[in-house]
């Protein structure tokens, strides 16, 4: 297979532009809607966490699963009507509800009343947290922090590596993974799933800001050796072959981490199905955008830039 990233590019860029566009658009309306361009959960926002399971030794208590109209009934006598509330588990017999921060006593008071509503609960596969704001809104600033510190070192390094255009262009194609990654949660937010954003989804985009600039870094050592082996040649030539020399490692690696990560999603736990999901997303971004993005614009600005062909040195001239 050969691909001829730089006659399509302007396909590549309109895709890319689609899918960040649908992203902003879902960030606007949550923004509108709950006053957050995503849904912060519990680790940001602070509140109480709530996991309880039936417990199954008790006859007749897990005959069926758990009813969310009886849950929603004892949220909404303990004036917890907003509450956010999901069946967990394939078998529905575990529940978890995300509320405003709860005293002690409120806690006991409202596990003794659903589990006279809903069933007795196993008391070892109880969950609780509580995180307070000012804990949620420091995470939040750590979490920005720790990305820009993270995007500044990644153009030093690119900078002092290649060229400085090498590095704006790695940046823009991360923050292309970031921004899709980001936008897809959004949209998560907007569907009934409510898909809530954590600590976790932090750690996530730093480790697609990562693994996204190492395939960009190989398909830019490919692009700087040709051009000091065949100086005459034009850019746009010389990526293309950049990219497909490089596609094929490229493939093999995104794929095989993504089996990897498929397998935590399906088979990690509802903690970690969101994480899984994020760096899925984020991965594949990061392998699209090192070989149409980053690559491409390298190119397009070269041209534009009177750079389409490396001065001759006098050693080439010589050889």
């Amino acid at each position: 297979m050969k691909l001829n990233v730089i006659r399509q590019r302007g396909l590549w860029w309109t895709i890319s532009a689609l899918c960040i566009l649908a992203g902003i658009i879902a960030m606007v309306i949550l923004q509108t809607q709950i006053g957050t361009p995503l849904r912060p959960g519990l680790d940001f926002k602070g509140g109480t966490r709530l996991q309880v399971e039936l417990d199954c030794s008790q006859p007749g208590n897990c005959d069926k699963p758990i009813s969310l109209d009886a849950i929603r009934e004892v949220l909404r006598d303990e004036n917890l009507g907003d509450a956010s509330l999901q069946l967990v588990g394939q078998d529905q017999r575990a529940a978890l509800i995300r509320t405003n921060t709860l005293s002690v006593d409120q806690r006991t008071k409202l596990q003794a009343e659903l589990e006279s509503k809903v069933g007795k609960f196993d008391a070892k596969k109880t969950q609780i947290d509580t995180v307070g704001p000012t804990i949620g809104r420091q995470l939040f600033q750590s979490a920005l922090v720790a990305l820009i510190v993270s995007f500044a070192g990644i153009t030093l390094y690119m900078t002092f590596r290649f060229e400085l255009d090498y590095a704006l262009f790695a940046i823009i194609a991360l923050f292309h993974d970031v921004l899709i990654t980001v936008g897809f949660f959004a949209i998560l937010g907007l569907t009934p799933l409510k898909t809530e954003i954590d600590s976790l989804f932090v750690v996530a985009l730093l480790t697609i800001v990562g693994f996204s600039v190492n395939d960009t870094v190989v398909i830019y050592d490919r692009v700087r050796e040709t051009i000091q082996l065949n100086p005459g040649r034009h850019i746009n030539e010389i990526v293309d072959d950049a990219v497909n020399q490089t596609l094929t490692r490229s493939l093999n690696t995104t794929l095989t981490v993504l089996l990897t990560l498929f397998a935590l999603f399906f088979f990690g736990g509802e903690t970690l199905k969101n994480f899984a999901l994020a760096l899925i997303i984020g991965f594949t971004m990061g392998a699209y955008s090192s070989i149409f993005i980053a690559s491409t614009l390298l190119a397009l600005w070269r041209e534009k830039r009177g750079r389409a062909f490396a001065p001759v040195t006098a050693e080439a001239t010589s050889d």
